[in-house]
């Protein structure tokens, strides 16, 4: 966050640690990567590869491949790559190679339909009080002044589509996601969601 518009990067990491408190993270890394640099290269792809096999996660959740912030774009082709790279084992031979099964495309605010949605109701307050924690961010006086809304604002933006998208699916509030696979389905007469 170095060249955010508000905040500095010691704020923004102590922001960071308090949501991922929140939340109840296991782990939560920052590569050092740089706030408007972001490139999709080998030095980048590479780093978060060895970071993947330490961590050796199932599924990873990247920023879908169309986002308003460069960065954001960026760092999911660096993650989608990096989550094949990771599965190479002639990448770095002092490490065991892991390849996440499933990539998965976060697109709350991507403008496209979703490949499935997940109900988040019982998680919503605290995913509201994790975004909070970025009060460099959100919790300024000065977020009237029509670049940044109010805090009130963005609570209320976030939350008529937490529920669009759970009303989707039956829930009070959910959160969609894209994959571009086909999703399997064992049995039509099982699935959740209801037509009428």
């Amino acid at each position: 966050g170095e060249m955010g518009s508000r905040g500095t990067p010691a704020i923004r990491l102590a922001e960071a640690e308090q949501a991922a408190r929140v939340l109840k993270l296991s782990h939560r890394s920052n590569l050092g990567f740089p706030d408007t640099q972001l490139v999709n290269t080998v030095e980048y792809r590479n780093r978060l590869a060895m970071e993947i096999r330490r961590l050796k996660p199932r599924t990873v959740i990247i920023p879908y491949w169309e986002a308003r912030h460069p960065d954001h774009f960026h760092a999911g082709a660096i993650a989608f790559d990096a989550s094949f790279l990771a599965g190479l084992r002639k990448l770095d031979e002092t490490v065991p190679p892991h390849r996440p099964y499933k990539v998965i495309y976060s697109s709350l605010y991507a403008n496209v339909t979703p490949s499935f949605v997940v109900d988040i109701s019982a998680q919503f307050e605290r995913r509201m009080e994790s975004l909070f924690c970025y009060q460099s961010q959100y919790g300024r006086p000065d977020a009237a002044s029509g670049l940044f809304p109010e805090m009130s604002e963005i609570r209320d933006r976030l939350a008529a589509l937490a529920r669009f998208y759970g009303n989707l699916i039956g829930a009070r509030f959910g959160e969609p996601f894209v994959v571009k696979e086909a999703i399997r389905i064992d049995d039509v007469v099982a699935m959740p969601v209801r037509t009428f």
